[in-house]
């Protein structure tokens, strides 16, 4: 091999290595200035196609020399949120010219679902698939099912799809984070998807999301905090979900979590007030002999709030009066303070129900209760107050009945169906 041939190989690594610096830079750079990252993007991408400009003629002949220069070319002009035709069309050329080349699959999936095409960038990264075993597709691919699966008559079944394709994409590498991150996001999705809040999927997105946090490449990525600080919030952790959030927000200022910490403290503060009112009021509540005449109606053993342990509380049932429906501007659950048989007030927190379903005043049953104990400080303030959740609608009977009025609600969850 001469001089020559040496050199327009060492500056088609130069031009690879520039392409992934500049993958690299926009998923780590995150300013409060949007336009600072354009800039940057534009000037490195800019250099990078300069580098590859300067491949000698020689080195772009063959097919396979063509395929690799075409795609660093798409790939490099594909860096950016936009569509942009001119990255297609080379990464089109590419494909062609090199059918095996899965990477160049992979991008011009991803160009291609920027424009809206979604069928056809998922048949780009079956197509990849099909040339060779690819962490990076089945993780795009998972990402693509679960967008389609928005728009579908079925779309528990799109999801779980998008599931088995990330744990295809952690069986091939079981320490890549991003492929972690790819099932968190999945099974948070899952949360909802049929209607009734599965909090099985919520303790698996978490999990998920803790071994991602053990990829030090996954640090860069405030979807990482958000999301995981969602999955925190909806199982009302929420030390857990105050901290992720704010990490976000100073990972990424765009990302708008400081809203939702604002969001989770307005209710930690309603919650702590109206407790406070509602001790002062407590000596007026009626006498204990008539919730054992509404408790009643349960065959299961009777407890209180004192009596309950952490978690699921089996073959046992607490009954309460609604003394205060808490309203606040953020995503579900619905928040109820519930005076039970000793006067003692806590937190009834429920998905699924219609706000007028269940009013002040309301003698509610809950069977086999998940209690939580809240006791934490945030900024100087402290939070303590019992909670129990309420996770089925079976779970719950309203003046001796099962509530009529319930909705499936919508995921409030902002995990990424953006193609990266």
């Amino acid at each position: 091999m001469g001089a020559g041939d040496e050199g327009g190989e060492d500056v088609m690594a130069m031009a690879g290595s520039a392409a992934d610096e500049l993958y690299t830079l926009r998923d780590s750079f995150f300013p409060a200035d949007i336009l600072e990252k354009d800039s940057k993007l534009k000037s490195l991408a800019d250099s990078a196609l300069q580098i590859l400009d300067a491949v000698p003629e020689a080195k772009r002949t063959s097919p396979l020399q063509r395929a690799s220069f075409e795609y660093l070319r798409g790939k490099i002009l594909d860096v950016f949120p936009v569509y942009r035709k001119e990255a297609e069309d080379h990464l089109s050329k590419a494909v062609k010219l090199n059918p095996s080349l899965s990477d160049a699959w992979l991008c011009l999936g991803n160009c291609i679902w920027k424009k809206g095409d979604l069928a056809s960038a998922r048949n780009c990264f079956s197509l990849g698939l099909s040339k060779a075993p690819n962490k990076k597709i089945l993780c795009q691919l998972s990402m693509l099912e679960r967008k389609l699966a928005q728009d579908s008559a079925n779309q528990a079944e799109g999801v779980e799809e998008s599931i088995r394709l990330a744990k295809r994409a952690i069986a091939m590498d079981v320490k890549d984070g991003n492929s972690w991150y790819c099932l968190g996001n999945a099974c948070l999705t899952s949360f909802f998807v049929n209607g009734v809040p599965d909090y099985n999927r919520l303790f698996q997105s978490i999990k998920a999301y803790q071994n991602a946090e053990k990829d030090e490449n996954m640090t860069h990525c405030p979807d990482l905090y958000f999301n995981c600080a969602t999955a925190n919030k909806y199982l009302q952790n929420y030390q857990r979900a105050l901290t992720g959030f704010e990490a976000a927000a100073l990972k990424d200022p765009g990302l708008n979590a400081f809203e939702e910490v604002r969001k989770i403290v307005n209710v930690l503060d309603k919650i702590e007030d109206a407790m406070k009112v509602q001790f002062r009021k407590k000596n007026k509540d009626p006498p204990s002999s008539l919730f054992a005449e509404v408790s009643k109606s349960s065959s299961q053993g009777r407890a209180t709030i004192k009596t309950l342990a952490e978690g699921q509380n089996k073959s046992v049932a607490l009954t309460g009066r609604v003394l205060h429906f808490l309203k606040h501007d953020d995503a579900p659950p619905l928040y109820y303070i519930v005076c039970d048989s000793e006067q003692n007030c806590f937190v009834l927190s429920i998905y699924g129900l219609h706000s007028n379903a269940l009013k002040e005043g309301d003698w509610v049953t809950l069977l086999e209760p998940y209690h939580q104990s809240v006791d934490f400080s945030w900024k100087n303030k402290h939070y303590g107050f019992s909670s129990i959740r309420v996770d089925f609608m079976g779970q719950l009977l309203v003046n001796g009945k099962a509530p009529s009025a319930h909705l499936a609600v919508q995921s409030m969850i902002q995990a990424q169906h953006k193609p990266s």
